[in-house]
């Protein structure tokens, strides 16, 4: 049994997409992020960057793994899917989630937090990190012009990825322009455990005024 330490979050939705499409067992232990959970002692002893998702594996020792291409890479190996098994196909899929954890994660996060939630608006600050992630998104969709799936097959590469591609309009970032993107986006959204997997553990409502709030203490904390 698996122990998934996450919220409503895009490194939250990539444990739980993998776990489904795995067919691992799994037990939920949501985070009220707002309220902190992630730097309460318990938590630190599992994670100590105090960030989700976490896994503890029951079945290895009570393992605990954190940062979630970590993660992705440990359930993959675990299961013995989601991870090409030809040396080369092995190393694009592993850059490939090294693009999206070192590049469109954070491009994409720090957009979210300047164009959303930063209590002053500083328009040089959003043009940065929306003219880098619509960069990205460019870079992506000339590889996926000749790929079906980012390392060929499907993996955890695109797991890892499509959470945070999808919320392109919440961060203020256009995918105009960008058909092969696109139609991977719709054949990502398409699978079922994507479809679950955005979904574990549902979102809870915020008013914005409650999310600029959480942004706040977790740029802080």
């Amino acid at each position: 049994m698996i122990d998934l330490y996450t919220a409503a979050t895009p490194n939250g939705f990539k444990v739980s997409i993998a776990l489904e499409e795995l067919g691992l067992p799994y037990r939920v232990i949501p985070l009220d992020l707002s309220a902190l959970d992630q730097k309460q002692p318990d938590f630190l002893a599992i994670n100590p960057n105090g960030r989700i998702p976490a896994i503890v594996d029951r079945d290895n020792g009570d393992f605990a793994v954190f940062e979630s291409g970590a993660i992705l890479l440990y359930l993959a190996e675990k299961a013995g899917k989601l991870l090409p098994q030809d040396p080369k196909r092995r190393s694009q899929a592993i850059q490939w989630l090294m693009f999206q954890m070192g590049g469109v994660g954070p491009m994409m996060g720090q957009a979210n937090v300047f164009y959303r939630y930063f209590p002053e608006k500083i328009p040089a600050a959003i043009e940065r990190y929306q003219k880098e992630g619509r960069r990205l998104f460019e870079v992506l969709d000339v590889h996926l012009a000749h790929h079906e799936y980012l390392a060929d097959e499907y993996s955890i590469a695109d797991i890892a990825t499509w959470p945070w591609v999808r919320i392109y309009d919440w961060s203020g970032i256009s995918i105009d322009g960008l058909p092969h993107l696109q139609a991977w986006m719709e054949r990502m959204a398409a699978k079922p455990a994507c479809q679950k997997g955005v979904n574990i553990p549902p979102r809870k409502e915020e008013t914005p005024e409650e999310a600029a709030k959480r942004v706040q203490q977790m740029m802080t904390r």
